[in-house]
């Protein structure tokens, strides 16, 4: 203090980060019997691979993440329908249907047949949020028929297709090509 005022702005940050780090030293003591984790700073748990594969579960555009199992168009067209309505009209979300030729248009619709650049992007979406009551409910089966059936309902595949970890990443979507590469290494 100087002059009977308090500190200044600056020197009340710097006490207040000197402060924390200390209060931070001092908790992160291991207490009597209690083993060392590892951990640099002596708290938390070390991940096992067992607990980082529970929340593994992206999916990238060549189709590495994609688990095993099998879909068919049919199956997903009544899975579906248990959630949408038998014509979809469950209206919580997006269009994920049409809206092809549009995205140069005043009003494109950006829907899975006309936007999406990848057909794993689907599976990976569909496996991580729906339903949307219980996401990351759906057995990998029934997340291959969804995107089976939603694939064919935009026409981009036929009605007797069978989807699973092989043939899903091999999907030619109508918009591959109007992305920008990411020049950035590693990246797809």
């Amino acid at each position: 203090m100087r002059d009977g005022r308090s500190l200044r702005t600056p020197a009340r940050v710097a006490l207040a980060a000197l402060l924390s780090l200390t209060a931070l030293a001092s908790c992160s003591s291991i207490a009597p019997g209690v083993e060392n984790s590892g951990s640099i700073h002596d708290i938390g748990t070390p991940l096992t691979d067992q607990d980082l594969a529970a929340w593994n579960i992206d999916v990238a555009p060549d189709g590495r993440g994609l688990p095993a199992g099998s879909g068919d168009v049919a199956t997903g067209a009544h899975v579906f329908a248990a959630c949408h309505g038998a014509q979809g009209q469950g209206g919580l979300g997006d269009p994920l249907v049409g809206g092809l030729g549009t995205l140069t248009s005043a009003k494109p619709k950006r829907t899975v047949g006309s936007y999406w650049p990848y057909a794993t992007t689907l599976f990976d979406y569909i496996r991580r949020a729906m339903p949307y009551n219980a996401p990351e409910s759906l057995s990998a089966d029934e997340v291959y028929a969804l995107s089976a059936f939603l694939l064919n309902q935009n026409g981009i595949v036929p009605a007797n297709t069978r989807l699973d970890a092989a043939s899903l990443p091999r999907v030619a979507m109508p918009n591959r090509g109007g992305f920008v590469a990411d020049p950035r290494p590693g990246q797809l």
